[in-house]
């Protein structure tokens, strides 16, 4: 419970209701609070951090200045909306967050009235926003719409699309556009829009004269009244050096303060009252009033339970490398081996690990913002010119560049490597991040080559592998640290579409494909069962698999991917293709969007673990569980 001597305002809101009967005066003391109860329920439970707290002061504003819920707030990726939660009936369990059955890292409409919509990845808001606008205007209700988006947001397409819609139509819809410009996403942001938003300034003259230039000439499509908002546009140009909101009909005002809780609530309070399409440009620090926050805005993104006296303190000891680090290194690896390679990251770099190659090879980086699709046909164009392009990408945000994937690389038979972080179960970011779809979305592409990983080492050959294959390729591979297998320095390929036999036992095979390798290992050890290493997703190893089919009496598929589609589903594809009738068994996640935990409980929660795999096995083949052992291990 929140402690009432420490919090005296704060401790006495449990709804945006509380919150707007307080006076306006006390909003900068509450705003405080707030930030101070942060600081302290994210050291308590770790979580996204710095984006939170530079919100603190438009949060604070937005509930005490709209009636939320009726009125709707559209959150923007959802990094930032842990204050959010707390002024909305949250506060207590916010320590909980990321947890399994604790408080959702995003907004999430199953969970509360006030998250308007779910949202995990960025650059929805004005068009969710924008359809919530004109369904309301429809039923007459008179409710407001606000949407929240980061500059680091703005750089995706999916923005302008939004804004050009909204600021074309006609009628036209009541719409609050905040843009919170704090210069970063998770790392740095970049490109034009970034430099365009640096050069903006506010004139308070100049907005106060544009309403009263709009009362004076009354209905906004007579001759004179277009011509002055022409003239103003290109006269406002002097004022701010761009006019790109203006243009697509948004009426700009800014750029305030976005830490001065009182000026955020006069600006809204102004255009409340205002029809049509408006932005408000707010400038704001992430990590405002955490000094390491401030100093270190990367790091401090999202964080592990920390100390707020102290900071966040790396662990002592040798860490396991992750499979993000194994790709780190062998980008920089193979880029000194061949000078064709680019790198490309859709504004990930820290989280893809590409941090080492942005500093050894500037040249050869390439950091697109948030524009995923673009990324991917930026590699394809690249690669029609003799370039080697490695996309770095998580397995879901893959999922936005899918169309270009199928059309500018695949069917063109591109040379591009995909590097795919966080495939399978992610764990505590919950159903938006997990990467439970990759094997399905791409082994149905023709000309792809898609491989899954058991270990680090095979990590790096499979790298290898996909980067010296002439065409499309994939390597999939999980979030966090393998195995523990030494990660050999050389650039090995493996054969493609050649798998692995890692134990031979009788009557049951298990086919595995990469991060399930090891708890099907264990399971064949216990019972007695044939264990492969599948390696690759496609092209299968079809002469393995009829080998296979020829001496065993069933087939386990499994898998950390929906079953529906998936690896499994290829494998029985085959044998019916082949017109072979074998019992096949396939286990992998669920037909369901899994809640936020941590990956082992999810895959426990899937039966994934090797407790779970045993028990599906045993259901399916019982009279295993009274087999002796006779473990046979392959040589290979």
């Amino acid at each position: 419970m929140i402690d009432s001597t420490r919090y005296p305002r704060l401790s006495r809101i449990d709804s945006p209701a509380q919150l707007r009967a307080f006076d306006e005066a006390e909003l900068p003391a509450i705003a405080d609070e707030l930030r101070a109860y942060l600081i302290e329920s994210v050291g308590r439970s770790g979580g996204h951090f710095g984006a939170g707290l530079g919100v603190i002061e438009l949060t604070t504003a937005l509930h005490y200045l709209y009636d939320t819920p009726d009125d709707r707030i559209v959150w923007d990726v959802g990094h930032q909306c842990y204050p959010h939660k707390i002024l909305t009936g949250r506060r207590d369990g916010i320590h909980t967050v990321k947890q399994k059955d604790g408080v959702a890292p995003f907004p999430k409409r199953e969970e509360s009235e006030y998250d308007t919509f779910g949202v995990g990845h960025s650059s929805t808001s004005i068009s969710a926003a924008l359809g919530m606008a004109i369904a309301n205007a429809r039923a007459g209700n008179g409710r407001k719409v606000v949407a929240v988006i980061g500059d680091g947001a703005m750089t995706a397409g999916m923005a302008y699309e939004a804004l050009n819609h909204a600021g074309g139509m006609d009628p036209e819809p009541d719409l609050l556009v905040v843009l919170n410009d704090n210069r970063m996403s998770i790392s740095e942001n970049v490109g034009g829009m970034t430099r365009m938003l640096g050069r903006m300034t506010g004139s308070k003259t100049l907005n106060a004269l544009r309403e009263g230039g709009k009362k004076l000439l009354g209905d906004k499509n007579n001759p004179t009244a277009k011509f002055v908002r022409r003239w103003e546009e290109h006269w406002k140009g002097m004022f701010v050096p761009s006019t790109l909101f203006e243009e697509m009909g948004f009426h700009y005002t800014g750029p305030i303060d976005g830490h001065d809780v009182r000026a955020v609530a006069a600006a809204l309070k102004t255009l409340k009252t205002l029809k049509g399409p408006q932005l408000l440009h707010v400038i704001t620090t992430k990590g405002k009033g955490y000094e390491r926050a401030e100093g270190d805005q990367i790091g401090y993104h999202a964080v592990s339970p920390f100390d707020p006296v102290q900071g966040v303190i790396a662990k002592p000891g040798k860490k396991k490398p992750t499979y993000t680090d194994v790709f780190s290194d062998w980008l920089c690896d193979m880029a000194a081996a061949d000078d064709t390679l680019l790198g490309i990251t859709p504004a990930m770099r820290e989280g893809s690990g590409l941090v080492r190659f942005s500093r050894e090879y500037p040249g050869r980086y390439f950091d697109v913002a948030i524009a995923e699709q673009h990324a991917v046909t930026l590699a394809a164009g690249m690669a029609c010119e003799g370039a080697k392009p490695v996309v770095a990408i998580y397995s879901t945000f893959l999922q936005r560049g899918y169309d270009q994937l199928v059309h500018d690389v695949a069917i063109q038979n591109l040379d591009v490597l995909f590097a795919i972080d966080r495939g399978g179960v992610v764990g505590p970011d919950g159903a938006t991040h997990a990467g439970n779809l990759d094997l399905s979305y791409l082994r149905c592409v023709p000309n792809m080559v898609v491989m899954a990983p058991a270990d680090e080492d095979e990590c790096r050959r499979m790298l290898s592998t996909g980067f010296r294959h002439a065409g499309p390729a994939a390597v999939r591979y999980p979030r966090g640290a393998g195995p523990g297998i030494a990660v050999q320095p050389t650039l090995d390929t493996l054969p493609i579409g050649e798998a692995e036999v890692r134990r031979r036992g009788s009557r049951i095979a298990l086919l595995a494909f990469g991060a399930i390798v090891p708890a099907a290992e264990q399971v064949g050890e216990k019972l007695d069962l044939t264990v492969v290493n599948m390696r690759f997703v496609k092209p299968l190893d079809r002469a393995l698999i009829l080998q296979l089919a020829a001496t065993h009496d069933g087939f386990v598929t499994l898998e950390d991917n929906v079953v529906m589609g998936g690896a499994g589903s290829a494998i029985a594809e085959l044998l019916h293709a082949e017109n072979i009738v074998l019992p096949i068994q396939q286990l992998g996640l669920p037909d369901a969007f899994q809640h936020h935990a941590s990956r082992e409980d999810l895959l426990a929660e899937a039966g994934l673990d090797a407790a779970g795999i045993q028990r599906a096995v045993l259901a399916r083949w019982p009279e295993l569980a009274v087999q002796p052992s006779r473990a046979v291990i392959a040589a290979g």
